[in-house]
Parts: structure tokens; sequence; C-alpha cells
């Protein structure tokens, strides 16, 4: 019977210094693994589906990263040395974090502690968010939102350097890496403050060129649009809801309108129609939000508004995350809440 001729060596609960891991196959762990539960370099060979020779190799380059004999043959089969008996318990724990660590767990949102990063237009975080975070208290309080204005310039670099979670605008085309998912339809309105001019008689496009403009400009500026988007990394994302004075200048040289002031933010947009008579473009539920909380009337429009799709942008990293399945799931059911409330109303006062 073979035994450990070599000297005893002093053992801490971990491998010795001059073992370096960064140069071990994890793999040999999971032969060591093996041995030491079946005893038998057979028995461990089949429980791996593996040759005996394989399990003889493996343990082999073990050893010797080691500097022990780990196992040696016996009447009753393969005995651990003191050595290995010492590592046994930590190699088992070791191989289980990794089995876990691998294997999709499920998301618990009354359980769940973690952290979402949400860019988004400030007419979101005050319409739909809301509703999100009323969701989050009552069935997931320990998730945490951080929102990120949706005008920074390189929204998605962030969403792409795992920075952000998920983008929520207006967008035109995406690149491969990223997904999209539509919350809701929303189309565009015209609002001026009550007892403006145009609110005395039937809006026409000569009428409302008479008047000066305030655009919102959510992301980007005039020197990179384009028929109103702008391009950021592949991604083509809206730079404003202004189309009155895209389009019908182009197609009229007599109407000519203009944008006195360019503002970054939805909510910047009533103050100065309040005090002037300067006319807005702003999503249509926003608008009836406004004006029931502000004295700003949502007028007709002399044209078809076009209609625009909410979405979620989020990168293919995400996919098959259950957590972030579940927070765009919980998000899109409170758009949707948002969506319906009060559609009736929505319709009537912006005159669609």
């Amino acid at each position: 019977m073979k035994t450990n001729s070599r000297k005893p060596k002093k053992r801490g609960g971990s491998l010795s210094e001059n073992v370096q891991i960064r140069k071990i196959d994890l793999n040999l762990f999971r032969v060591f693994d093996a041995v030491m539960q079946q005893r038998s370099v057979s028995r461990a060979a089949k429980a791996l589906s593996v040759t005996p020779s394989a399990i003889s190799h493996s343990l082999s380059r073990l050893r010797a990263a080691i500097d022990d004999d780990l196992f040696v043959p016996s009447v009753s089969g393969m005995q651990p040395t003191p050595r290995a008996v010492e590592l046994a318990s930590d190699i088992r724990k070791g191989l289980q974090n990794f089995h876990a660590a691998l294997v999709t767990r499920p998301f618990v949102p009354a359980h769940a502690i973690r952290m979402f990063r949400i860019a988004a237009s400030d007419q979101v975080s005050i319409l739909v968010l809301p509703r999100l975070i009323q969701r989050l208290v009552e069935t997931a309080p320990n998730i945490d939102l951080r929102i990120f204005p949706l005008s920074r310039l390189d929204a998605v670099s962030q969403l792409e350097g795992d920075r952000l979670d998920m983008l929520i605008g207006w967008f035109g085309r995406l690149p491969d890496t990223l997904h999209r998912s539509s919350l809701y339809k929303e189309q565009e309105v015209m609002v001026v403050r009550a007892g403006h001019p145009l609110t005395k008689a039937r809006l026409t496009k000569r009428r409302l060129f008479q008047f000066p403009h305030v655009v919102v400009e959510v992301t980007g500026t005039e020197e990179n649009e384009q028929d109103g988007f702008m391009d950021d990394e592949g991604v083509s994302r809206r730079v404003w809801m202004e189309r009155a004075l895209l389009e019908f200048q182009d197609k009229n040289v007599s109407l000519v309108g203009r944008a006195a002031v360019c503002v970054p933010y939805f909510a910047a947009v009533v103050p100065m129609l309040e005090m002037t008579d300067m006319v807005a473009t702003l999503p249509r539920r926003f608008a009836v939000w406004l004006a029931e909380r502000n004295s700003i009337v949502v007028l007709k429009l002399p044209y078809k508004p076009i209609t625009l799709e909410l979405e979620i942008v989020w990168h293919d990293r995400l996919a098959r995350d259950p957590g972030f399945r579940w927070i765009r799931e919980a998000l899109a059911s409170s758009a949707a809440e948002f969506a319906a409330s009060g559609e009736e109303k929505t319709q009537s006062l912006a005159g669609n």
C-alpha cells in the first residue's frame, strides 16, 4: 500500500501560498470532489461521464499543483490524505457556489433587493413612473430606482456600458444589440395660455405661425437633428414633438414660424406660455394633465396629428434577466393603467 512519503507541512484553511489558483483548471476540483465522494477512480469516472484514465490524469495535475498526494490506494478504495480532508469541505462549497451562481434563480419581488437605472424624459417621470413606484411600494419594497435624463447624448453608450438598464422615449431605428417594447401610443397637440388670441377663433396654419413657438428638444440640438430625429450611436431618437416648424415651413414659404425658445424639459413650457402669447406642441396626455392643473388650453390642431410609440429600450445583456423582466413588465402594466385612465376625457380636452 502506497503511503505519503512527503514530509509533513504546516497546513492552513486554504491552499498554501505557493499555489496559484489562476493556474489551476477549476474542472480539477470537480474531479477531486467526485473521488472524495465515491472513493473510487472508476466510480468517479462514471459519475462524471469520463474515462478512468481522465480521472487519473486530472488527479495527477491537481497533486502537482497542491503538492500533496490527496488520495492513496487502499483495500477499501481511494483514501484521502489529511490535506484532502482539510480541503474537501471548502472545495465542495465552492463548487456549490459556482452552480448556484450559474443557475437562474426565480425572482421574488417581495424579497428582492436591487436597483434599476432608467433614463426618461420629465413627462414620463411625471405621468408614468409614479404608478410604477406605487406598485414597487406595494409589491417590491426593497427595489430602488435611479432616474436619469433622457436628454443625455451618451444615453445609448451608457446603456451598452451597463450604466443604464433601460431608456424610455420615442425611437426610430435600433442596432441589433438593443431590444424594444411599446408602452402606449401618443399624439401631438397644441397648447397656449388661457385667453390666448388663438382660443378666440378656429385655429388655422396661417394663424398658428403668427405666434412664436416654445420648442421642446428632448435630446440633441438643431446641429445634429434631421427630420425631428437625432442619431446616437446607431439609435434614432426624436429630438422634439414640434412638427409644425419642421414640415410646414418647407412646404409653404409663406408660412414662416419662429422657434423663440428651445428648452430641454416639457415641464419648462407652462411658465413660458402663461407669461406670453407663445404656443407649444406637447404629447397629448401630458398636455391634458397640465391643462387640469394650470391655466393652459389644449387646441384642436389644424392638421392631422402624428402618432408616436412610447417605448422601452434595453440591451441584449438583460434579455434573460428575470429581475429586469419583472421590472419591465411592471412598468408596462403601470403605463397601460395610465394610458387607459381618463382616455375619454383626454380625447375630449385634446379635441381629437
